[in-house]
């Protein structure tokens, strides 16, 4: 069932039925690649096992010859203590080297699963790095941090334990039917007689098992959601201004009731299954003592000996039998899993760099950015099977194909053509919903264009290395991200070899260097988790230092300052205005009074370019900016001149800089 569609060539979204789960061959293929880099350590791993298997089936044969030969010769001469003390040394050393060999093969398999699941880890977190940022807007965080955290961890067992488990324990079942087929192969016969079935049940268990374990997956993803929304900073004080702390708990033990019932439902999967199975092995000694009467009856030669070691092995190769058939329930639940894993790291990136990218030089870079003709609608969600969608609740059972799409949406830009000079100030203005953002995330190519092209320096994005477009565009948001740590490191984090000046310096530039030394940690002071312990402006003024620290020669303000009271803006603004020197600037506001002054003012509506021109051109044109205006501003003026050093805003004085006569400031009436 299609839910979705896009641009041409974009992914549709439909759900996977449980009957698609597939044959897991190629999964296990991957799995196999994913442990070759493993290979010499598992071919020891395989010796080991061998080697322990081969001394667990020479035993039996010790305690015939115990019996036959030492204790009950067949000769009646009777008990030979020199042949005993060898045979009971031999029984005893057995179990000796087998433990030091099995220390060894623990050590092994426990590097080579916890390193392949290492290695699945980093290549995931690193694939992820790689995707659009679509991508992460469609899908919640929690969701993403469940495949890498619980999938990851869920697949453990397979790849610590499984495949050695698989192989000493076939070895061992092996080598036990071959030693009870040479000492009596009708009692063999009676122990193989329900195999087949045993071998059936198993395989229907084992794709119930599978199927639950998904849906287990799905559940959890969904939980980790849930935490991580509802139990983040942001979610805290959200649920306490609206007073949802009840309902966010029911909500949480709703999902938590749900997977408790999946949990309980997948452990009691099978269990009668085994329950007979170990029913079965535990009365077949006493079915083989019936049959050996039998045939003792009717002439067969069966001595005690072989009795004993017969029953001994068929004690013994009951666990490797259970094991096998748990292994092989464990393998198939698993496989849920690892499609889980492996559907992330099958996406592909919808941003890639082309093979012939051309990387911009930073000491020829001037600036210049150019919109020709762009056409550029959003794409449709990218989301997968079991992972929780951007609603409230969430939407589980989708995955990605790559088909035609359903009928696309409308045009969130349409036919932008401007040039921005470089070193110039452009500001975007318009309406919520015009475009304005959209524009400002094609030039680092957040996304790409639908048609047209943007091009920096006369050079088409999509033919530069995305490093050095990075490297030459630098953003500040209206909500800038701080993440948990100290203030040095989120404004090093732009370039994180430079030198404690470096970092000062931008922090003088930013004008929140003062401010950072009258906290008691000064410069290692802790921000919380986004930056939550500082205020709005000392977060912008952070945000300003990280950019100025990172030097690039395009920057990006979006709405910057318009959450900001009116002391903290004029901090800002005087930041940004240090920021936008000698550098080209594209800002987007929805406080005029800030952009009044830009070189070239661009107005979007309806994702259309409506108008350009200067602030005064504009408010003479009568058009959107001059209807922008007269909405703030009413019929006063937005240019005004200090006079004796005091600037006039919004009804307020403060004292500036002296000597600052004849320049204008920003009023608002």
């Amino acid at each position: 069932m299609t839910i979705g569609g896009g641009r041409p060539g974009g992914p549709v979204i439909s759900h996977i039925p449980d009957e698609e789960l597939g044959s897991g061959s190629p999964i296990l293929g991957r799995i196999a690649q994913m442990l070759r880099p493993y290979r010499t350590k598992m071919a020891y791993v395989a010796v080991a096992v061998v080697t322990s298997a081969a001394l667990a089936s020479v035993a039996p044969f010790f305690t015939k010859a115990v019996f036959d030969h030492a204790l009950f010769p067949t000769d009646g001469s009777g008990v030979d203590l020199s042949l005993l003390a060898w045979l009971v040394g031999g029984l005893c050393a057995i179990p000796v080297v087998t433990a030091l060999i099995g220390i060894g093969q623990n050590w092994l398999t426990s590097t080579i699963g916890n390193s392949a699941m290492a290695d699945l880890r980093s290549d995931l977190f690193a694939h992820l790095q790689k995707m659009e940022l679509a991508f992460f807007t469609a899908t919640k965080t929690g969701a993403i941090q469940s495949r890498l955290a619980n999938d990851v961890a869920g697949v453990r067992t397979v790849l610590t334990d499984t495949a050695t488990s698989i192989l000493q324990n076939s070895v061992t079942v092996t080598a036990a039917f071959i030693s009870m087929i040479i000492l009596s192969w009708q009692l063999t016969l009676l122990t193989l007689v329900v195999m087949p079935l045993f071998v059936w049940i198993q395989l229907q268990v084992g794709k119930r098992r599978q199927r639950l374990a998904r849906r287990t997956q799905e559940s959890l993803s969904e939980m980790t959601a849930i935490t991580e929304e509802a139990l983040s900073v942001s979610g805290i004080l959200l649920s306490k201004v609206f007073n949802r702390a009840d309902s966010e708990v029911e909500r949480y033990r709703e999902a938590n009731r749900n997977q408790t019932r999946l949990q309980v439902e997948q452990a009691m999967t099978g269990r009668t299954f085994f329950a007979t199975v170990q029913t079965f092995f535990a009365i077949t000694p006493a079915l083989i003592y019936l049959v050996s009467g039998y045939m003792l009856n009717s002439g067969t030669a069966l001595t005690a000996g072989t009795l004993v070691a017969f029953t001994t092995l068929q004690a013994r190769l009951q666990m490797p039998l259970l094991q096998l058939m748990r292994v092989s329930l464990d393998v198939q639940t698993s496989l849920a899993l690892f499609r889980r894993l492996f559907e992330y790291l099958d996406l592909e990136p919808a941003i890639t760099e082309r093979a012939d990218a051309v990387a911009l030089n930073p000491k020829d870079l001037r600036g210049e950015i150019e919109f020709r003709d762009v056409h550029f609608r959003y794409p449709e969600p990218r989301r997968l099977s079991g992972d929780p969608a951007g609603d409230r609740f969430g939407e589980s059972g989708v995955r990605i194909d790559r088909t035609e799409p359903a009928p696309e949406q409308g045009w969130a830009l349409d036919g932008v053509s401007l040039r921005v000079a470089p070193g110039q100030l452009a500001a975007i203005v318009g309406p919520s919903g015009s475009g304005k953002t959209t524009m400002t995330y094609l030039i680092p190519r957040f996304y790409d264009v639908s048609t047209g092209a943007v091009l920096i320096d006369g050079t088409d994005v999509r033919d530069l290395t995305m490093g050095s477009v990075a490297e030459a565009v630098g953003m500040v948001t209206q909500e800038p991200y701080l993440f948990h740590g100290t203030i040095r490191d989120n404004i090093a984090y732009a370039k994180p070899d430079a030198t404690a000046d470096e970092i000062e310096q931008a922090a003088r530039d930013a004008n929140i260097h003062d401010r950072i030394l009258s906290f008691a940690d000064g410069y290692e002071t802790i921000t919380g988790e986004r930056g939550y312990r500082l205020s709005g402006g000392e977060k912008q003024r952070l945000a300003i230092a990280r950019v100025l620290l990172m030097d690039p020669r395009i920057l990006i303000l979006d709405e910057a300052t318009s959450a900001l009271d009116t002391e903290t803006e004029r901090l800002v603004q005087d930041a940004l205005e240090r920021a936008t020197h000698n550098r080209t600037t594209i800002a987007i506001a929805h406080r005029l009074s800030t952009i009044h002054n830009a070189d070239v003012i661009f107005g979007l509506e309806e994702g259309k370019l409506v108008e350009q021109g200067t602030h005064d051109e504009l408010l003479a044109l009568g058009g959107l900016y001059s209807r922008l205006y007269v909405e703030q501003f009413g019929s006063g003026q937005i240019e005004a001149r200090f006079t004796d050093g005091v600037r006039f805003t919004s009804g307020e004085t403060y004292c500036d800089k002296p000597g600052t006569d004849d320049r204008r400031a920003d009023v608002s009436f």
